[in-house]
């Protein structure tokens, strides 16, 4: 099945050669993504919901601040990160949110992220 997103020769590389390098199974590419994301991603910063998920109350257009990364447990089977929501903190889907007027190192983070998703790919 050809997915919707076309590949980046580039993406592709680093994620197989940083992100996932030596990962035999999904756990531990979870933990690759976590701790790749953990170490790109300059927390805080501003981002606005791009699509409506059922796991999450954030609706398309609504900004939030991101925090921090969820716990590692929270990861096991998609990235969620911390925001502020209704003076509570929150975790939510990292494929729901864009970065807003974030740094280089972040958004091409985030953007890895995306494009994982975008093509299919899972742990």
């Amino acid at each position: 099945m050809l997915k919707s997103i076309p590949i980046d020769e580039t993406r592709e590389h680093r994620i197989a050669m940083q992100i996932i390098v030596d990962c035999y199974n999904e756990e531990e590419q979870a933990m690759g993504w976590y701790c790749y994301l953990e170490d790109h991603l300059n927390f805080p910063f501003q981002a606005k919901c791009i699509t409506k998920r059922r796991i999450s109350p954030l609706k398309p257009g609504q900004v939030v601040e991101v925090t921090a990364m969820a716990d590692e447990e929270e990861c096991e089977h998609d990235i969620f990160v911390e925001v502020e929501y209704q003076e509570e903190s929150l975790a939510v889907p990292l494929s729901q949110l864009e970065g807003i007027e974030i740094d280089d190192v972040s958004r091409e983070a985030i953007e890895d992220w995306h494009y994982w998703v975008g093509r299919g790919y899972q742990f």
